[in-house]
């Protein structure tokens, strides 16, 4: 499953939200036409990111008390991803993502979207066992609670490094969120590829749905 993200808009009648509802439905069981999960559905207005703090004083030391990897940049000078600079979740260095090189596997969550909980398990695990050949990330996106994502990912092991675009600075790119969680793999060729729009519940999962889109044997 997915959880889809919408925006602010006016108040819609009862036959628009009857029409909303069949549409949300339809989506989360149907098929991605990119060949990687369930289809999401498109998402609303972003908040602005200044108005979101993704390093508050009780984040950073929740971050510095548990075991999540410290965010660095990568040597490449175009790796293939957008090149948008993004602050670390919980404190440390923003980064741009360009300079990272693949193969990368780059998970976009929400803290309080059930479907991203149930699916960080599996991302640690692949994590702990392949993260020397194929390294993880996550980006907490479009979320006026960072504070949430960042306490949710904690509880559930994981260490990965994990940054926020709370502004929704990666929509309408390569990392676009069309919903939460959405999972892209990065190539050694630079080439950013559809991994899984939810429902990855164990780390074999995973590493099957890497291999297949990048092409590797892990």
């Amino acid at each position: 499953m997915v959880r889809v993200l919408g925006g602010r808009g006016r108040a819609a009648t009862v036959s628009a939200l009857l029409a909303a509802v069949v549409v949300v439905l339809t989506g989360c069981g149907a098929e991605s036409p990119a060949g990687g999960g369930q289809a999401g559905a498109p998402l609303g207005d972003a908040t602005s990111s200044s108005d979101v703090d993704v390093a508050t004083a009780k984040m950073v030391a929740a971050k510095k008390a548990s075991k999540v990897e410290e965010c660095r940049a990568g040597s490449a000078s175009d790796g293939g991803l957008p090149s948008i600079e993004l602050p670390c979740l919980g404190g440390g260095d923003s980064v741009d993502l360009a300079s990272f090189e693949g193969p990368m596997v780059i998970n976009l969550f929400q803290g309080f979207c059930a479907p991203c909980k149930e699916e960080m398990p599996a991302l640690q695990s692949f994590h702990e066992t392949y993260g020397d050949e194929v390294p993880v990330i996550g980006i907490d996106v479009m979320d006026t609670v960072p504070g949430v994502a960042l306490e949710e990912a904690i509880s559930r092991g994981v260490t990965f490094p994990m940054y926020a675009d709370p502004g929704g600075e990666l929509q309408g790119g390569s990392l676009t969120a069309r919903a939460v969680p959405t999972t892209y793999v990065l190539s050694s060729s630079g080439e950013v590829k559809l991994l899984q729009m939810g429902g990855m519940t164990s780390e074999d999962q995973v590493k099957e749905l890497v291999e297949q889109k990048l092409g590797i044997t892990l």
